[in-house]
């Protein structure tokens, strides 16, 4: 007999607006404990000095986490010019100082360089794993990294804010791996001057806005009531972009057992065209969501006219 989980079935995901100082593992923890939920995680860390939107999931919902992963986001920053710091945020040592102001609309010009599939390079001060080791760790042992560049893609980049001469507020929609430290590393090389990252939010992940976050301290209070549940989105909120096939009860038992079910014809052709249009590249994606009334049963892989479950929910 397999031993007891600890704490209750609680699935779903919490758009959880996360503080500044408190890290990705200690907000998961702190939401964990508050619902006493058996297991929890979160897709895509954000820094201690960061905060916003970090979608968290619960129970079930731990299984979509590598589809919001591969979310777009949305990052709001400010740039603070003067200093350079060794890891490019305020936490860092200045490194360089300069007089240099940049205009907005010069800035605003130099970051049209940055939309696209371009080449960056990862900051020194990173989670990247060099020989079995962060980067991070090996900065602060004053070890000297060559980063290989990685290509990344920013969809928008345009200046929202210039509060005075020594601020510049940045907002962009970006897929993942992007480093905001080092657009602002880069940006500022490119106008000739000094610069680091003061002030970074996080305003979206996939479907999960700002807007629509709740803090940690009124998440934790309303845990205390029977009102902490309603806060929760459906597991399937991470897999909005995946196309969804409603099955049969008998359907739903195979694929919670782990076996394939065959589709109707017209059940294929429907899909095809749901794939591609939701792909974007053709019929290349064949994930589909299969749900029984509305709950989501398993994430699925279609081939050969057959649905064959990759990821069974048990809700």
């Amino acid at each position: 007999m397999g031993r007891k989980r600890k704490g209750e079935a609680v699935s779903g995901w919490i758009n959880l607006d996360k503080p500044i100082a408190v890290g990705s593992t200690t907000a998961v923890s702190r939401v964990r404990r508050a619902f006493n939920a058996q297991k929890a995680g979160h897709a895509g860390t954000l820094d201690p000095l960061a905060d916003g939107v970090l979608p968290i999931a619960l129970g079930e919902a731990t299984k979509t986490v590598p589809f919001l992963m591969d979310a777009d986001k949305t990052y709001r920053f400010t740039i603070a010019w003067g200093e350079t710091t060794a890891s490019y945020d305020r936490e860092g040592a200045v490194i360089a100082r300069s007089d240099v102001r940049p205009s907005p609309q010069a800035a605003a010009e130099a970051l049209k360089a940055f939309v696209g599939e371009i080449s960056q390079i990862p900051p020194a001060f990173s989670a990247i794993k060099v020989d079995g080791e962060r980067a991070y760790d090996l900065a602060r042992e004053g070890i000297e990294l060559d980063l290989a560049p990685r290509m990344v893609t920013i969809h928008r980049a345009e200046v929202t804010d210039a509060p005075d001469a020594d601020h510049l507020e940045i907002e962009i929609d970006c897929g993942k791996g992007v480093y905001v430290r080092a657009i602002a590393r880069d940006l500022a090389t490119m106008l000739g001057a000094c610069g680091h990252v003061s002030r970074l939010t996080r305003t979206r992940v996939g479907p999960f806005s700002i807007n629509q976050s709740i803090s940690l301290e009124k998440l934790e209070a309303l845990c205390h009531t029977s009102a902490g549940l309603e806060i929760l989105s459906p597991v399937e909120t991470a897999l909005d972009d995946i196309p969804a096939l409603a099955v049969t009860t008998e359907d739903a038992f195979k694929l919670s057992q782990g076996r394939p079910i065959v589709l109707l014809p017209r059940q294929v052709e429907t899909l095809k065209t749901r794939l591609a249009s939701s792909d974007g590249a053709g019929f290349a994606s064949r994930t589909v969501l299969a749900n029984l009334d509305g709950v989501a049963v398993a994430i699925c892989e279609m081939r050969a006219g057959q649905l064959s479950p990759t990821r069974v929910f048990n809700l």
